[in-house]
């Protein structure tokens, strides 16, 4: 436990244990003169901030949303799928849980870009607290850290996390050492730990109060994160790092920015390092710098989890999956996804080029998550926990109130910036959308062409076709069609392979299921033809691996008494040409054949051996 614990304080709390770096900055900074250092605003925004942490992240997301986890999987398509699963696919609160994680989902995205450009902006940003003259090495070395923390996601989240949780420990422990001698010198500011105080300034200065509020979502971003990589540590050592470090770091050093703010309000251009004694800044500005590169990874690693199941919701095209543990099904590393985050991220860093300027574009995508993952809760907790409708109202009232608020605040920022994750955002509905529709389009045509299957074996039985030595292994998506190499094969070399084994792999919607809950075997009608099919339940953080289903079935049944390592793999290939129909807008046709073309190859996603793997198949129009 304690071993998950660190490692979970070195990937999932990254993103929130950096937002001291610039949540009370970009509030006082960045609305200068709307929000000033005076008694009342900094009591009333530091007690915003704090009292946030405990309704969003302790209460709402460490406290109740973490136990709506898909077998230890975390995140907002996770989150669907359970309650997918329990209500049924075909009803209307199972549709509009698609639709919430597909936008929340889509969101995430947009988050995924924008914390590590802000987040290592604002730590180099430290640079110019040292002296002036080091600004213009702000963005390069923002560049250099950045390439190399994507260079190493292909050692996965277990390796980063081993190796970041110690550096993540100091970090949190010199949070509470800087900001325990401001709260000592200024006790008074221990007043904002009361909810008196946000409550007061937000009715004594409704308009200030609220414009603070779009930067006081800093505060709290990471929330949707921490839900997100949850399959990769768990929930127990998620809850007791928090609760026995990372909360009582973060209260402490929010309290005691707001303690030097109140003594000397020239600091608040950057509250945070000038806390600092000046013979420590250049130390803590590469502390922080650490920090905040694991910060990135809290998102980055949940980019992954999210892409893995769009994929196994089929929102998103096969997608390259690496393992990157052999105990912990979500450790994995996805290289396209990687590429992608890395591209936008840097172009980000070059256009933006300051954490103030991305602070506007920051936010929007987090409180729109934290909304959808809070309504996805209600709905399960109404539907699936038989809640009583007075407590679903309360946590409606209390958090979404409040989450509601954080996201009209931010709303505000659509002009200065937050349009940036809203266009990501679109594109990614547009793309998951597409496919999805797409799939179903073309799966439709497909199994019209493929046919039933127990009409092929019974014209085989009849037809008396020729069977030839040897072993051959068909994987295929639907067991009640006809593979289409199977059908090619019959149909243009006129034989057939004595022992014949479909393989369908079926994504279950649970993050694992048991090796000896994976394999159903059918005869397909005749136990002696020599023709079966094998059903491989996996779950999403399960691999696709049909010769290990093979290895699992070998010896299951007479027609089954088979040798694996003799086996020759049949890929059936589905080809998609232009075509004149309207099914589709012409855009969204167009779109989908891209995607398609994208998709990773099936013989590495299959893990199917090169060497004795034959294509076959066939193509229609969209």
């Amino acid at each position: 436990m304690s071993a998950l614990a660190l490692g979970s304080i070195g990937v999932v709390f990254g993103d929130i244990g950096t937002s001291p770096l610039y949540a009370l900055q970009t509030v006082f900074s960045v609305h200068r003169g709307a929000v000033a250092p005076t008694e009342q605003d900094v009591l009333g925004v530091v007690s915003m901030v704090l009292w946030c942490l405990m309704l969003i992240v302790s209460l709402t997301y460490v406290g109740l949303i973490l136990r709506a986890h898909n077998q230890g999987e975390g995140g907002i398509l996770s989150l669907a799928a359970l309650i997918r699963r329990k209500l049924g696919g075909g009803s209307r609160q199972a549709a509009l849980a698609l639709v919430l994680a597909v936008i929340g989902a889509a969101l995430f995205y947009g988050d995924s870009l924008i914390t590590p450009a802000i987040s290592v902006l604002s730590a180099f940003e430290g640079l110019e607290v040292v002296s002036s003259s080091l600004h213009s090495w702000v963005v390069p070395a923002a560049v250099t850290v950045l390439a190399l923390l994507f260079m190493v996601q292909r050692w996965g989240t277990g390796a980063i996390g081993r190796a970041f949780g110690p550096v993540m420990v100091v970090w949190f422990v010199v949070l509470i050492v800087m900001g325990t001698p401001q709260i000592i010198a200024n006790p008074s500011v221990l007043r904002a730990l009361s909810p008196t105080y946000a409550v007061g300034f937000a009715v004594d200065r409704p308009v200030v109060a609220f414009i603070a509020m779009g930067a006081v979502v800093l505060a709290v971003t990471g929330a949707e994160a921490l839900y997100a990589d949850m399959g990769h540590f768990g929930r127990r050592p998620i809850a007791l790092a928090w609760f026995g470090l990372v909360l009582p770091a973060l209260l402490i050093n929010y309290v005691g920015q707001g303690a030097m703010i109140l003594s000397d309000p020239a600091t608040i251009d950057s509250p945070f390092f000038h806390m600092a004694p000046e013979g420590a800044r250049i130390p803590l500005v590469v502390l922080a710098t650490c920090a905040t590169v694991i910060a990135s990874q809290a998102v980055i690693s949940g980019a992954f989890s999210v892409s893995r199941q769009a994929t196994r919701a089929s929102l998103l095209p096969r997608l390259r999956v690496m393992q990157t543990s052999a105990l912990h099904g979500g450790q994995i590393y996805v290289p396209v996804v990687n590429l992608i985050l890395f591209l936008g991220v840097l172009t980000l860093v070059l256009v933006f080029r300051s954490s103030e300027a991305l602070a506007s574009a920051y936010g929007l995508s987090v409180t729109g998550t934290l909304l959808l993952e809070l309504s996805l809760f209600l709905l399960l907790a109404l539907r699936v926990w038989a809640w009583p409708l007075w407590r679903v109202v309360a946590v409606a009232i209390t958090v979404g109130g409040l989450e509601l608020l954080l996201f009209a605040a931010n709303l505000a920022k659509i002009a200065s910036g937050g349009w940036l994750p809203l266009v990501v955002a679109t594109i990614c509905v547009l793309v998951m959308l597409t496919w999805r529709r797409g799939s179903r389009i073309m799966f439709g045509r497909r199994s019209d062409m493929e046919g039933p299957i127990q009409d092929f074996v019974a014209r085989v039985r009849t037809d008396g076709v020729r069977r030839v030595p040897g072993l051959a292994v068909y994987p295929h998506g639907d067991p009640a069609t006809v593979p289409l190499a199977l059908r090619s094969n019959v149909e243009f070399n006129h034989a057939l392979h004595e022992q014949v084994v479909i393989i369908t792999v079926k994504n279950i919607g649970v993050p694992h299921v048991r090796h000896d809950a994976r394999v159903s075997i059918s005869d397909l009608g005749d136990p002696h033809d020599g023709i079966v099919h094998v059903l491989y339940r996996v779950g999403f953080n399960d691999s696709q691996d049909v010769p290990q289903a093979l290895r699992l079935a070998a010896g299951k049944g007479p027609e089954l008494d088979v040798d694996p390592d003799a086996a020759m793999y049949m890929l059936s290939v589905f080809r998609i040409e232009p075509g004149s129909d309207r099914c589709m807008p012409r855009w969204q046709k167009s779109l989908f054949r891209s995607l398609e073309k994208l998709s990773a190859n099936r013989t590495q996603v299959l893990h199917l051996p090169p060497a004795r793997t034959v294509v076959m198949g066939a193509e229609a129009e969209l």
